[in-house]
Formats: C-alpha cells, sequence, structure tokens
C-alpha cells in the first residue's frame, strides 16, 4: 500500500541507564546517549526540531539547544515541556501534526533524569559541576502548564505529593470493590509483583529481579511504609539516572534518509484531556472520564477495538493508577497473556519523572517491530490522575492520516462534585491514607470526608493516636469532626 509522503513514522528510539553515579555525567549527557542510540549520525543531523521533556534534576536555560548542538543538528528549532507525565506522548501527538502539516520533517524527542546522582550529591553537601548557560542563552520556547499541582483545600493541610493522594484513590477503590483492607494489599501486590516480572525481561529496565507478592505488599527493612496502604515498592522509583530519546519523521523524509521500512512504527492516533484540577471536586476517586473519553475515542479514531490491541501500555506511577485505567477502558488486570505494561511500571522499569513514556514509548516501538502486524496503546498520566493522553501504534501503513482529537469539550460534560475548601462539622470518611515515618510510625492521616450534603472536604488527622487507629481499623465511612482549621479527629 502507498503510503502518503507526509505520513509521521516513529523511525528511531533509544534509551539508557547509568548506574555508576558519575557525577560527571548530566541529564544532557544521557539525552544525548540515547539520541545516539536512537539513529545514526547522518539522521541526527537532518533533526530540525529538538523537543525536550521538563528536566527536574538540573536547571538548562534551552537544554535542546546544546542537545542539538551535540548531534550537529545546526539548524534545530527548540523547544521544552511543561510538567507531566503525560507530556511525551502529547509531545508525540503535537510533532505527528506538524510532520502531517508539513511544518516540519524531522523531529527529536527526549528527556533525561540524573535524580539518583543529584540526590547523593546534595546529601554530601555537593552541588554537581554541571552544565550552565549564561545570559546569552534565551530561554528555550516552553509550554509552562499554568494549573498547580495543589490547590487551596490541599495547602493548607499539606496534601501535597503523589505519595500521599495516590493512596487516597487506592482507599476509594478498595472500598467501591467491598474488599477487606489485607485482601485488597495481597491483591495489589499481585499486581505489582506480575509488573516487576515484566521488568525482569525489559533490557532497558532500571530494576530486573523480579519481586513476589508478599515482598511487595508487607512492609520490611528495605521496604518500609510510606503512606498505608503502599510500601516503598509500591511507589513510582524516582531515584534513577535514566535518559530515552524518540525521532519522527515524515515517511518521505524516511525514506530519503534510507531507514529500512522495517524498523517504522506508524502513530495511527492520538488524544488528550484532562480530568477535574482540583481532586475534591472529582465526582469518585476511583473513576476518570478523561481516561474513559480518551482511551475510547483514540480507539475509534484508530480504526481499532480493544480486542485489536496486543500490546498495553497503562501509565504505572501506583497501582491505583493502574486500576482506575484498567476499570475505565474495560481491561482485565492480571491477564498474563496481555499485561498491562510494556516495561514494568515505574516502580521497576524506573520513574524518571516526567520522562517515564518516553521509554514507555521506546519499549513499544522496539516490541512493535520485533512483532510486526501487532497494535499498542500507550496512556500517559500527569498530576494525580489528571492529565492524560493516548496513542495507538502500527507497524503496518495507516488507512487514513494520523488523526487526533482533544476531547476536553466532552469530558466537561460529566458530572463533579461541589467542594468545600473550609467547612467544619460530622461527616464520613471516604477515603484516606496515612504516611509513616522513617522509624515505622503513622505520623497523621489525610482524609476525604463527605459532608451531610455530599460534598465534600479535605482535612487531616495530626493526633497520633488517631492516626494509628487509621491504620488498625478499616475507617471507611466512619464519622470524623472537621475542625474549621482543616484539622480533624475521628469520633
Amino acid at each position: 500500500m502507498p503510503v502518503d509522503p507526509r505520513t509521521p513514522v516513529l523511525i528511531g528510539h533509544g534509551q539508557v541507564n547509568q548506574y555508576d553515579d558519575d557525577p560527571g555525567v548530566e541529564p544532557v549527557d544521557l539525552m544525548e546517549a540515547a539520541a545516539r542510540a536512537a539513529a545514526d549520525p547522518r539522521v541526527l543531523e537532518a533533526v530540525e526540531s529538538v523537543r525536550i521533556v521538563n528536566l527536574l534534576s538540573w536547571r538548562y536555560r534551552d537544554p535542546g539547544l546544546l542537545l542539538a548542538q551535540r548531534i550537529r543538528a545546526d539548524a534545530a528549532d527548540t523547544r521544552y515541556s511543561g510538567i507531566g507525565g503525560n507530556v511525551p506522548q502529547t509531545l508525540v501527538n503535537q510533532a505527528c501534526l506538524d510532520i502531517q502539516a508539513g511544518r516540519v520533517d524531522v523531529v527529536l524527542i527526549a528527556g533525561a533524569e540524573a535524580w539518583r546522582t543529584r540526590t547523593r550529591l546534595r546529601a554530601r553537601g555537593t552541588k554537581p559541576d554541571w552544565t550552565s548557560q549564561d545570559d546569552s542563552v534565551a530561554f528555550a520556547e516552553s509550554a509552562e502548564d499554568p494549573v498547580p499541582m495543589a490547590g487551596d483545600a490541599e495547602i493548607r493541610i499539606k496534601l501535597d505529593r503523589p505519595a500521599y493522594v495516590y493512596p487516597m484513590f487506592e482507599q476509594a477503590l478498595r472500598t467501591a470493590a467491598g474488599e477487606s483492607t489485607q485482601e485488597h494489599r495481597r491483591r495489589i501486590g499481585n499486581l505489582w509483583s506480575g509488573f516487576s516480572a515484566v521488568a525482569a525481561d525489559n533490557p532497558h529496565a532500571w530494576s530486573r529481579d523480579a519481586v513476589s507478592a508478599d515482598e511487595i505488599w508487607q512492609p520490611g527493612p528495605d521496604n518500609r511504609m510510606i503512606s498505608w496502604p503502599y510500601t516503598k515498592l509500591m511507589n513510582s522509583n524516582n531515584m534513577v539516572n535514566q535518559g530515552a530519546a524518540l525521532i519522527l519523521a515524515s515517511a518521505e523524509k524516511a525514506m530519503y534518509l534510507q531507514i529500512p521500512s522495517e524498523r517504522w512504527v506508524f502513530p495511527y492516533a492520538g488524544t488528550d484531556a484532562h480530568d477535574t484540577y482540583a481532586i475534591g471536586e472529582r465526582a469518585e476517586f476511583y473513576t476518570s472520564p478523561a481516561i474513559r473519553i480518551g482511551g475510547r475515542r483514540v480507539l475509534e479514531l484508530a480504526n481499532a477495538s480493544l480486542d485489536d490491541i496486543a500490546l498495553i501500555d497503562i501509565y504505572s506511577c501506583f497501582p491505583s493508577a493502574v486500576q482506575v485505567a484498567a476499570r475505565e477502558l474495560g481491561l482485565p488486570i492480571g491477564d498474563s497473556r496481555r499485561p498491562l505494561t510494556v516495561t514494568g511500571g515505574l516502580t521497576f522499569a524506573g520513574g524518571p519523572w516526567n520522562n517515564y513514556v518516553t521509554h514507555s514509548l521506546a519499549t513499544m516501538a522496539e516490541q512493535l517491530t520485533a512483532n510486526p502486524g501487532r497494535l499498542g496503546l500507550i496512556t500517559a498520566n500527569g498530576g494525580y490522575l489528571t492529565k492524560h493522553s493516548f496513542g495507538v501504534y502500527g507497524t503496518e501503513p495507516p488507512t487514513h492520516e494520523f488523526r487526533w482529537e482533544d476531547v476536553q469539550s466532552e469530558v466537561d460534560r460529566e458530572p463533579t462534585r461541589a467542594a468545600a475548601v473550609e467547612w467544619s462539622g460530622v461527616g464520613t470518611v471516604e477515603a484516606w491514607t496515612t504516611p509513616f515515618t522513617r522509624d515505622g510510625v503513622p505520623e497523621k492521616a489525610f482524609l476525604a470526608v463527605r459532608t451531610p450534603e455530599d460534598s465534600r472536604t479535605l482535612a487531616v488527622i495530626t493526633s497520633q493516636a488517631d492516626a494509628a487507629a487509621t491504620v488498625a481499623e478499616d475507617i471507611a465511612g466512619a464519622k470524623v469532626a472537621v475542625h474549621a482549621d482543616g484539622t480533624a479527629s475521628l469520633q
């Protein structure tokens, strides 16, 4: 079948892990290594646009410029993304549209983190001697997201990180399923054990040791409790030094560059959307309209059904993220014939902050070219199950142009819940999580509380005795007194 010359094609992908903590290796070094693993110098020099996933471990004025100079893509324009795990798939969607419209022929998407090295240097009181661009270098064109991770309701009680919010979603999933705490923890231990088994077979995974379910859900010396019910092995592992790169081109340019067609992967379709930014306003903590609507629509745009999808990578920062997405997409959990990850997930394959999905896309491309004729689905998630991006990929030439849709207008028609930033009275516990100290002691508990009017307020238990009770007992539906300052106490 002839391919339209403007058809976007993924023609290169590379991944690197740096284990030795060499303080001289910085994020741009990892991006360069990944780019060189993705393509030969001739292809890299043909890159016209370098688009970098937002970095946390170091701040460059224009990281894309540094990378372009290193790979001798001297005429390339540069861009810098906003924050969120959804970003890599969104960048692919945007690159495909730009290629299809003739605005560019070759795009390099790259990202890297040296967070492991940076953290260890900081612990020694040392700052990395990494590249610093002077004031003559303009800041890269950026797509910063103006919406903060936390609003007034979260800030007033310091509910300020994913390691606190996602286990609250986990409790909501458990309660909705009618499971006991113990059987639920065993089940998510089994889920995560399956992910570790995939990582064991992934040559690019950060940790390739398969871990049993008991080792995951039960706390131990090397697996402390982080925030109930999550142990360390149920959290994303950002203590990594990893880089990944993707190269997309028009079919016409891919042929000109003599990229063998058996290495081509076609992006068929993409979608983007976000759920309600304020978590207190979500209708339920165990649902995601944006995943349901965006996931359904990307399959429709690709002329595919869920049964047609052979390879899947669901964004897997925490077990609740996988379960909510699987539920909304209609995917069974625990099907060994079709695992929900191609990498092993952010705990085992590595969680380099915003850049995980660049790795999942590279791994997906590798598996698709090794198994031609199959279709793959990528889901990407930023914030607290907030920002979502989807892509469908295959090795067969598409029967239609690349299709993309922003499905936000449909998501915005979904019901939400009234949220009270400041509320006092007696309500019932909807969901909660209990952060632990490094010594294994429950230190406080964050609550989502339903008011008598069925609105939601967020509160925090500061009494260590009450915090301990939230672990010893199942307090779902329990009465709780919420005070004007946002603190709460069990009744």
